[in-house]
């Protein structure tokens, strides 16, 4: 089965970039040999349901590509299935970019990062939004987060059609206070130790 996420995004004019710069070779190989990456595994579900921000890619009507910050507790975003997201979209700056290119443009990508491990999945989809109001309680539970004083007011359901998982190389580690604070607990920990 053939690397779906490559089949989307390997277009002839991307091909014909990787041979310019000797990849095409390597990139071929992903493509026929590591797919079909179009289904959610253990690992994927498992990496999703840590994270506590993603970027997301739509483009509007115009063909302008725009990127946006979506965040919240560890586990927001939520996986519903092998094929889909969901989140509670809250209440923020009104501009409403996304939402507005996405009922034109179904399509989107995201990128969602664990920066202190140096991880990054890239993910596609088809991308729906719905008005809190107006839909079910049920559809409400899948994605609330009853600990999370925010207000919904849309849900977003993402239905994954391809993921990839990008090289370490280049990203640079970071880390939340939460992160950090327990990484410093652990250093003081093994100092204690080592000075008994």
């Amino acid at each position: 089965m053939t690397h779906r996420f490559a089949d989307i995004t390997f277009t002839d004019s991307v091909k014909s970039i990787q041979e310019h710069y000797g990849s095409r070779a390597q990139n071929d190989r992903l493509q026929n040999k590591f797919g079909p990456n179009d289904q959610l595994t253990v690992r994927e579900t498992g990496f999703i349901e840590l994270r506590d921000t993603f970027y997301i890619a739509s483009v509007s009507e115009t063909g302008w590509p725009y990127v946006q910050h979506r965040g919240g507790p560890p586990g927001f975003l939520r996986v519903l299935g092998p094929n889909q997201l969901g989140y509670a979209d809250f209440r923020g700056n009104t501009q409403l970019v996304s939402v507005g290119n996405l009922s034109k443009n179904d399509r989107c990508s995201l990128i969602l990062m664990d920066y202190p491990n140096r991880h990054r999945l890239k993910l596609l989809g088809h991308m729906r939004v719905e008005d809190a109001r107006s839909v079910s309680s049920e559809v409400i539970a899948q994605v609330e987060l009853p600990d999370y004083k925010a207000r919904i007011e849309r849900v977003a359901f993402i239905d994954v059609v391809a993921y990839d998982w990008n090289c370490p190389q280049h990203i640079t580690r970071r880390y939340t206070e939460a992160e950090f604070a327990h990484r410093e607990s652990e250093v003081r920990r093994k100092i204690q130790e080592t000075a008994k």
